[in-house]
């Protein structure tokens, strides 16, 4: 018998995911939280053999329960459920400690599959999601060739630069970032000056053209 801890905010979503587990009898969901604070105070004493984790979560993200876990030893094997529109999330899941992937619409026998993978110590990454990430992996590598600036800008500077890619103004990215909108214009001009650009439309373009590949 597996034991699940589902961690998921929507509760459609949640309540699918536990009646489709529920078909198997070798998987028993036997804890579940709807925010990433509640799942990282509950997860630790659940005895949990694999957690089944979303990564856009109230109070914590998913990204925050993972590190948190990890820092305080109490990491179960973890699945992060996902989508496409998660992708930026992914390397960075797996960096925190994640060891598996699933779309959030997978069928109950790849779940079963993904979730005996992690509790024998091997990483599962949905099929659909391996041939995306290597694609992806492509397109930045030949990014970061084209434009060896990149690879110079700092943690900051990349968040800015994906906010920008979002069309947002700096005073928004400064309150998304909890910095002044100076610093925000600061970040910009260092940005633009480390990938040879000029002005704010052509870090506008730059940014919008390569959102996707923006690790």
């Amino acid at each position: 018998m597996i034991r699940v801890f589902l961690v998921e905010d929507q509760t459609l979503v949640r309540e699918g995911i536990r009646s489709l587990l529920a078909l198997d009898p070798e998987i028993a969901v036997t804890g579940e939280a709807a925010d990433g604070a509640a799942a990282v105070d509950a997860i630790p004493s659940s005895g949990a053999d694999v957690v089944l984790l979303d990564m856009r979560l109230p109070r914590m993200s998913g990204l925050e329960v993972l590190r948190a876990l990890a820092a305080a030893g109490a990491l179960p094997p973890t699945i992060i459920l996902t989508t496409f529109d998660d992708d930026e999330l992914l390397l960075e899941g797996l960096r925190a400690g994640a060891k598996g992937y699933l779309l959030k619409d997978s069928a109950l026998e790849e779940i079963a599959n993904a979730l005996n993978s992690v509790v024998r110590g091997q990483p599962f990454i949905s099929p659909e999601l391996s041939g995306y990430l290597l694609r992806r992996m492509d397109r930045i590598g030949l990014l970061a060739k084209q434009t060896p600036g990149l690879n110079d800008l700092t943690t900051t500077e990349k968040r800015v630069l994906k906010l920008i890619a979002s069309y947002k103004t700096s005073k928004e990215i400064a309150e998304e970032l909890h910095i002044h909108y100076r610093t925000v214009d600061n970040h910009r001009t260092n940005i633009a000056a480390k990938l040879g650009l000029q002005g704010s439309h052509s870090l506008l373009k730059f940014a919008v053209e390569h959102q996707d590949e923006l690790a």
